[in-house]
């Protein structure tokens, strides 16, 4: 585990060094929970939503795109019910003084259980090599039988207190949090406060005078910009069921327990696509969301091993069906997209405190009905740093040295195409630019000329350039560089005019989108 910590440190030091993420207003000291793209990270962030928005809008006829505004009419998330319910329990170590969430302490501990787990099965394995039966095993091993009787206990107990009748059992986390022996991970004491609730909202005023302000919020997500324009988009679209309304946009959140980088954030951004469906028909959609949502995932080529779903112990009131697709972050398999079955509530709550109609006439069956909901929900920001995470390698070549690679996929790559005159005279560097020029209208190149070729490549390998090409003498003769691969480093000589075909389709992102199909 602290091996595992040791190389996320890494990748968020390299984040800063490569001009990736930056903590938010830097020269003074930064704010807690925020960070800033910089130049790289932005290009990398804007091919992960372009990958998202053309799999939803390109890929379906019946989805289409809007960008809600982030202040709404307060009475919104009076119906949506953030104002009353949107809050996290939390609970104090009076000792480090530091603050958590309780349902993620008590979550950990089941995770540390399965951990145990897990190791035992590993080393099982190495002992029994193709002989190891794992059912067998986890059926009569003893060592795991009791971590699995420890871990089913707490679940148990978890699932009563985070479904107790008139909400969350705050004293009854408490209560296991003790039990458990949970110690804070600062102080290592056991030195608990209550168990509270708190609201995730902020509040800000809209008004030109004090007296005459009121109160509004910034949107905690941007389900409800989609949920509000449903009568909008289906009329002025002619849309019919089933259809989709996807968006991306911001969303914020006053995290009391923020952390882990970019994972968990104040100030983040969100992928989702609310898709309207017709009552009755919603496990079905939600199996086919469940599936779509996971192929665009491992389509990336990071192995379906590190993926896994997720289904919710607790439900939300609204909901039938929820589940979570996880990714194996250095800090252990973490949620980056969530799919709900979230019924007819949100529309029929809008419905209730706007006192409008909101309902869908069927020509079918000739009758109105409020539609369903399977909302597929991302985290951008979580998706980034997953991508990071699995791409980053310090690699040990065969003369000995280290080399520090990021294996981004081709199609979200920071930049694609990095062009080297092998030296400034000659002709070389005009060679170089004109080859960019070509190029430039097709995928995002960058001009490299300082220092030796070798430190070229490496800082190139260090954003995730798929491509380098170098100009040299050969070049000005006959017009042909050598192209040299990020991955296998491999070097071969390309004539000028092959370079875009070879290139493009490795490095577009409709490359990505023909895998899906």
């Amino acid at each position: 585990m602290a091996q595992q910590e040791d190389v996320f440190k890494k990748i968020v030091s390299h984040c800063k060094e490569y001009g990736f993420v930056f903590p938010s207003s830097d020269i003074y000291d930064g704010l807690g929970a925020v960070y800033d793209y910089g130049q790289n990270g932005v290009e990398l962030k804007n091919n992960i939503k372009q990958y998202w928005w053309q799999s939803m809008v390109l890929l379906h006829e019946n989805i289409v795109g809007i960008d809600a505004a982030i202040f709404m009419h307060p009475t919104t998330w009076k119906a949506s019910g953030h104002v009353d319910a949107f809050n996290d329990p939390l609970i104090d170590n009076r000792d480090s003084k530091k603050r958590y969430r309780a349902d993620v302490l008590i979550e950990e501990q089941m995770a540390k259980y399965e951990d145990k787990i897990q190791k035992e099965i590993e080393k099982a394995q190495k002992r029994f090599g193709d002989a190891f039966d794992e059912a067998q095993f986890r059926a009569t091993n003893a060592r795991v039988l009791e971590n699995q009787e420890k871990f089913d206990a707490l679940h148990k107990r978890y699932q009563e207190v985070m479904n107790a009748e008139g909400g969350i059992d705050l004293e009854g986390m408490k209560q296991i949090i003790l039990d458990e022996g949970i110690v804070c991970p600062i102080s290592g004491t056991r030195n608990w406060t209550d168990v509270r609730q708190f609201n995730l909202m902020f509040k800000t005023e809209m008004g030109s005078t004090a007296d005459g302000a009121s109160t509004i919020y910034l949107r905690p997500e941007t389900a409800q910009g989609i949920f509000v324009n449903y009568l909008n988009v289906q009329k002025t679209g002619r849309m019919k069921l089933p259809f989709g309304i996807a968006q991306i946009g911001k969303a914020f959140r006053n995290e009391i327990v923020a952390r882990q980088f970019i994972f968990r954030m104040r100030e983040f951004e969100q992928m989702e696509m609310q898709f309207f469906i017709k009552p009755g028909t919603e496990l079905d959609w939600f199996a086919k969301w469940k599936e779509t949502r996971m192929k665009w995932h491992q389509n990336l080529g990071f192995g379906a091993e590190n993926y896994r779903f997720h289904d919710h112990d607790k439900l939300a009131h609204y909901a039938n069906a929820a589940t979570d697709i996880e990714f194996h972050m250095p800090f252990g398999f973490k949620e980056v997209e969530g799919i709900h079955s979230r019924t007819n509530f949100d529309l029929s709550q809008h419905a209730k405190y706007s006192g409008k109609k909101i309902e869908y006439f069927d020509p079918e069956t000739n009758e109105s009905y409020t539609p369903y909901v399977i909302e597929t929900s991302i985290g951008v920001d979580r998706m980034f740093l997953s991508i990071m995470c699995h791409s980053y390698e310090e690699q040990q070549l065969p003369d000995g040295q280290t080399r520090t690679v990021l294996h981004l996929p081709a199609a979200l790559a920071p930049v694609k195409l990095a062009v080297f005159p092998l030296t400034k005279k000659d002709g070389m560097p005009e060679k170089a630019q004109e080859i960019i020029n070509d190029l430039r209208f097709h995928f995002n190149c960058k001009y490299e000329e300082k220092d030796q070729i070798g430190k070229r490549y490496r800082r190139m390998d260090a954003i995730g350039c798929p491509y380098c090409v170098t100009v040299d003498q050969q070049t000005l003769e006959d017009n042909t560089v050598t192209l040299r691969d990020r991955d296998t480093m491999e070097q071969r000589r390309v004539a000028i005019s092959e370079l875009r075909g070879i290139i493009e389709d490795q490095v577009s992102i409709t490359s990505l989108l023909k895998k899906l199909l």
